[in-house]
């Protein structure tokens, strides 16, 4: 994963996440600030996953970016 996309394109893949990741509230999303552990720690939180796929759906998320 490379977190300078995340962080440099933070405001494109946030409206995404919202979208697809419900549960993340707003204020959420705004603490991350494109920060990849922070946003795997809420999918874990929120939806109960591993860390392992909390990562790959961040991975996944990213693809679409670089």
């Amino acid at each position: 994963m490379n977190t300078d996309i995340i962080q440099g394109k933070w405001k494109q893949i946030k409206g995404e996440v919202r979208q697809k990741l419900g549960k993340l509230t707003d204020s959420e999303l705004t603490e991350i600030e494109g920060n990849a552990e922070k946003l795997i720690g809420k999918l874990q939180e929120h939806y109960g996953w591993t860390r392992q796929k909390a990562q790959e759906e961040v991975d996944r998320y990213l693809a679409r970016y670089e």
